[in-house]
């Protein structure tokens, strides 16, 4: 069975500063933000496939939303797996598995051939499913009072999505279509090799061999699993949507073409990287349920004023980032709350399963809003109108649906 860090709670285990502590969260958190890079290669460029391949609203959200499946799903079996073999080999592996999937889609892109880029996109998926190693990774490295502060650190990796918001659409300005994929790839590579040769698993660490379905069958059972999935799955999910699919809203909304609407996507982005770890401390400090409680309640009242479509430039600018800062203090919140809650031999586990649900969260939404664009409201605000009313039902559940003595608890 794992362990992880002892906690002060725990007497007869002196309180200790690994050594490697740093190093180790800033390699997770740099191929984290690589893989996520690669991850939401299509996204920022969903503008320049939709006129190339005539894509309808529809077509245009499903190839955008299709890395987000396997990014999703693949999370449940990775979790499992980097219980038993750890973040050392798990963070190297999967880098090395997308780079052919970033080769594959820049072909898919030069055939201009819609059915194989989401075949490719598909794929690409891989890249999304390092955040389900970070998590346990990191966690084993941390007391458990800190690891608010870690989780959310980590997350920031999340910041990716900004790197490709801003510089993929740029670098296919600088270095031609096919070029650009081949720097990503190359990246990939060198980022898998300082992995392997700069990273270790935390002392405390050791492998859990139970078998994967018997674990993520006992990941499933607990209460805290369930819970968490959910509120990641409005927070997460929510960060993940926007990420994806606001150079088209913007394009839809706003006519900006793409490189306008890459920089501004990025400038969301941004927001939610800064929000993620501020909401890991805070949950260290005034607890997960208040984070939770003011993410949440944020996300709600913006996307309804989201949903009238504020002006350009500053009254737009603000609610969008705004939901970008709420709904990355909501990502930071979830998983501090995951990290005081989930069995320490099952973080790993939990935490694909979460991440998975984060991510399908994400999937969801791209196509409601193509399927519903100027249905019922005009443009997207049916859409949005949907978000505010999940995002009120997450913040009642948040506050009355999980148990206070949970709540306090501290993982051991």
């Amino acid at each position: 069975m794992s362990t992880s860090a002892p906690t002060a709670s725990t007497p007869s285990t002196p309180r200790v500063e690994l050594s490697g502590q740093g190093r180790n969260l800033a390699l997770a958190t740099f191929a984290f933000a690589v893989t996520f890079w690669a991850w939401n290669l299509i996204g920022p460029l969903g503008v320049r496939y939709t006129e190339q391949m005539h894509l309808s609203s529809s077509q245009k959200a499903l190839l955008v939303a299709t890395p987000v499946l396997v990014g999703s799903l693949g999370r449940i079996p990775v979790g499992a797996l980097t219980d038993r073999y750890g973040g050392r080999v798990m963070f190297p592996v999967l880098t090395l598995l997308t780079v052919p999937f970033v080769l594959l889609v820049a072909l898919a892109g030069n055939l201009e051939s819609f059915p194989l880029m989401l075949l490719f996109g598909f794929f690409l998926g891989i890249g999304g499913t390092t955040f389900a190693v970070g998590v346990p990774f990191v966690n084993a490295w941390y007391q458990a009072d800190r690891r608010g502060f870690a989780t959310g650190v980590f997350g920031a990796g999340m910041g990716g999505t900004a790197l490709s918001s801003a510089l993929t659409p740029r670098m296919v300005t600088w270095f031609g279509y096919t070029l650009t994929h081949v720097i990503i790839a190359v990246l990939l590579v060198a980022t898998a090799a300082l992995c392997w040769s700069a990273m270790r698993n935390s002392p405390a660490w050791t492998p859990n061999t139970d078998p994967v379905v018997p674990k993520l069958s006992a990941a499933i059972r607990l209460p805290v699993t369930w819970q968490m999935s959910f509120l990641y799955a409005v927070a997460f999910g929510g960060f993940v949507a926007f990420s994806t699919y606001l150079p088209t809203f913007l394009k839809d909304v706003y006519s900006f073409d793409l490189t306008a609407a890459g920089t501004r996507t990025a400038g969301f982005a941004i927001a939610a990287v800064v929000a993620r770890p501020i909401g890991g401390v805070l949950s260290d400090r005034i607890g997960p349920r208040a984070v939770l409680a003011i993410s949440l309640a944020g996300v709600t009242v913006l996307a309804v004023v989201l949903a009238f479509r504020p002006p350009l430039e500053l009254p737009a600018g603000i609610s969008f980032v705004a939901m970008a800062f709420f709904l990355g203090l909501g990502t930071g919140g979830v998983f501090a709350w995951v990290a005081r809650l989930a069995p320490p031999e099952r973080v790993g586990s939990v935490t694909g399963l979460v991440g998975a649900a984060g991510g399908l969260g994400g999937y969801f939404p791209p196509l409601v809003l193509g399927a519903t664009y100027d249905k019922v409201f005009p443009q997207y605000g049916f859409g949005l109108a949907l978000l505010a009313l999940v995002a009120a039902c997450a913040l009642v559940f948040s506050q009355v649906g999980i148990r206070s003595s949970d709540d306090r608890r501290r993982t051991a």
